[in-house]
């Protein structure tokens, strides 16, 4: 009896080969997609991203590795930012210290215009507080910087402070910069008296007043060192006052410009953070995964990969029990 024919006695309807397993191959075709789409989840499982390379989603992951690129860029502009904060409130907290210090001489000044005060000791005073000043000036220095104290033969010129970065619909990068001319706030100049708001000549009427002296104890040309001695008149003490009150203007007027430049940083600096955790956010939503989906895809995956082998160990059985039949 034939093979064919044995076959329909038992009442197959499908032929079966015994050299080619179509149900095996089709049941291992199913079940290798499905082992592949187990692997890509359970990477994207343990890494917890959906596109990990540029084979996942070239478009999605130039796009995140560009941004990702601009994040560390931004991360060292904050940084930066850091910096330039720290010399500008340096500076600045000298300064406003240095501006009560000055309106403290000035009321000294004003005291020793009494008759019957003792102008010898009020300078006693003013001394004390011209000494205080130029400790504050030559210790307002962060990171080897100081914009109030200038011991240089130049003046001590633009201080160019790192701002942002952007980069352009071409992709062309660039930094802008946060500037501050910071001869303007130089209290002391060591070398040049008239670079310094505390050691240049201040016209009075017909006189000049300096309140330090530069190096060497040397006077811009024919200025005075605002002095007091008991026998100062009123009308020097008080040419004397309004040289102080020019020299407080300055130092106010100074710290205003720089106030308005730590307002700047500050405010670029919080733009700043908040740029950097945008871009995070936006990267995460290109390339991070959905470890809810994932973890429910994951499940579903694993089922169908154990119903996938018990297809594949069914078609498998089929030679089996095709041997039943030559049994029977």
């Amino acid at each position: 009896m034939s093979l064919l024919f044995i076959i329909l006695a038992k009442g197959a309807l499908i032929m079966t080969s015994i050299l080619t397993n179509n149900a095996a191959i089709a049941a291992l075709a199913t079940l290798r997609g499905i082992n592949s789409n187990l692997e890509d989840t359970q990477n994207h499982v343990s890494s917890g991203l959906r596109i990990g390379e540029a084979a996942d989603n070239a478009a999605y992951w130039s796009i995140a590795s560009t941004m990702k690129s601009d994040k560390g860029s931004l991360d060292t502009v904050s940084d930066a930012l850091g910096l330039a904060t720290a010399k500008v409130d340096t500076a600045y907290n000298g300064l406003n210290q240095v501006k009560d210090l000055l309106a403290e001489i000035r009321n000294k000044l004003t005291l020793a215009q009494e008759s019957g005060v003792d102008r010898s000791k009020v300078f006693d005073e003013i001394t004390q507080l011209k000494q205080q000043i130029t400790t504050v000036a030559t210790s307002s220095s962060f990171s080897g910087e100081n914009w109030l104290n200038n011991t240089g033969t130049n003046a001590i010129g633009t201080k160019d402070m790192v701002g942002s970065f952007t980069r352009d619909g071409s992709g062309n990068v660039s930094l802008q910069m946060i500037s501050f001319d910071a001869s303007a706030s130089c209290l002391i100049d060591k070398n040049t008296a008239s670079r310094g708001i505390l050691t240049m000549a201040n016209t009075v009427g017909t006189n000049k007043y300096h309140l330090i002296l530069a190096t060497g104890g040397t006077a811009p040309n024919g200025s005075n060192e605002i002095t007091l001695a008991n026998a100062t008149s009123t009308a020097i003490i008080g040419e004397m006052m309004q040289a102080v009150s020019t020299m407080f203007n300055s130092v106010v007027n100074v710290s205003g410009t720089l106030g308005a430049s730590k307002a700047r940083i500050d405010s670029q600096a919080n733009f700043v953070k908040t740029l950097s955790e945008t871009i995070d956010k936006g990267v995460s939503k290109l390339v991070d995964a959905d470890m809810n989906e994932e973890s429910t895809r994951l499940k579903a995956l694993q089922t169908q990969q154990q119903l996938g082998i018990q297809s594949l160990s069914i078609a498998n059985s089929t030679a089996q029990n095709l041997m039943q039949l030559f049994r029977s």
